[in-house]
Formats: C-alpha cells, sequence, structure tokens
C-alpha cells in the first residue's frame, strides 16, 4: 500500500552532521522524499507534534529537545512507508535499537533522539499536515 509517513531529523542529528547518513537508508529503502524542509520548531508547534505526550513524564523534555536547534523535516512516500520507517528508525530506546537501525547507529537517548518516524496513518496525516502546506510535497 502506497503511503506517505513524516520523518523529523532532530537537532541532534543536524548538530552531528549526519543528515545524508539518516537520508542514505531511506532512499536506498526505495522510499521517495516528497517534501523536505529546514525549520526551528517553536513551542506552540511541538506541543501540538507531541499533544498525546502532554500528560507524561517525558514531554517537557521532548519539547525542550525539538525547540532547541532546527530540524529538517521529511515527507517520505512509498509502499508500507509508514512501517519502513519505523524499522528503519529502530525502537525507540536506543540502547534496545538493532545496531544498524537509524537509532542503533547515531541514538544517544531516549528524549534526545536523532529521529522521529510517525507511528500510524493517523499520525502521519495529522503531523504531515501540521508541518507542510500541500503544495509543498511533490508527486512523482
Amino acid at each position: 500500500m502506497r503511503e506517505r509517513t513524516l520523518v523529523i531529523l532532530k537537532p541532534t542529528a543536524i548538530e552531528n552532521r549526519i543528515v545524508g547518513k539518516i537520508i542514505e537508508p531511506i532512499e536506498d529503502k526505495g522510499l521517495k522524499i516528497v517534501g523536505a524542509k529546514m525549520l526551528w520548531i517553536d513551542r506552540d508547534l511541538a506541543e501540538k507534534h507531541y499533544a498525546e505526550h502532554r500528560a507524561k513524564p517525558f514531554f517537557e523534555k521532548l519539547i525542550e529537545h525539538i525547540t532547541s536547534k532546527p530540524v529538517m523535516l521529511l515527507a517520505v512516500e512509498g509502499e508500507n512507508a509508514i512501517a519502513a520507517m519505523r524499522q528503519l528508525a529502530g525502537a525507540t530506546d536506543p540502547l534496545e535499537a538493532e545496531a544498524g537501525s537509524i537509532r542503533g547507529r547515531f541514538g544517544i537517548g531516549i528524549t534526545e533522539n536523532v529521529i522521529h518516524a510517525s507511528d500510524s496513518r493517523d499520525s502521519a496525516r495529522r503531523e504531515i499536515e501540521l508541518f507542510f502546506k500541500p503544495e509543498e510535497l511533490y508527486t512523482y
């Protein structure tokens, strides 16, 4: 099934200059980048993005990290793109992620993670709409 998902290369990825190393396996997997931009996310937008985590103890750390420096936003499209990106990203905790996954290779910690990938169709649709206008997305 052809679908789209949102990927965020978080401040740690930008700061450590590993954007290309993260994008390469995405493209190698056959997924297509249909939208890309760099953005410094403000607190309001970050809170909307992480709304489902508001009551959790790590919420504030998530907000602090994602608003600390610019991020790279990617809209990614392909067959089973959501599951494929989740597999590429690896487990949320880098210590539990497979060694070859993005988080396994580059992850530092759970809240200061290097990548976000939407976890469902509903999340992907909502998150893409938060960060991209329809005219900013390319159609192959």
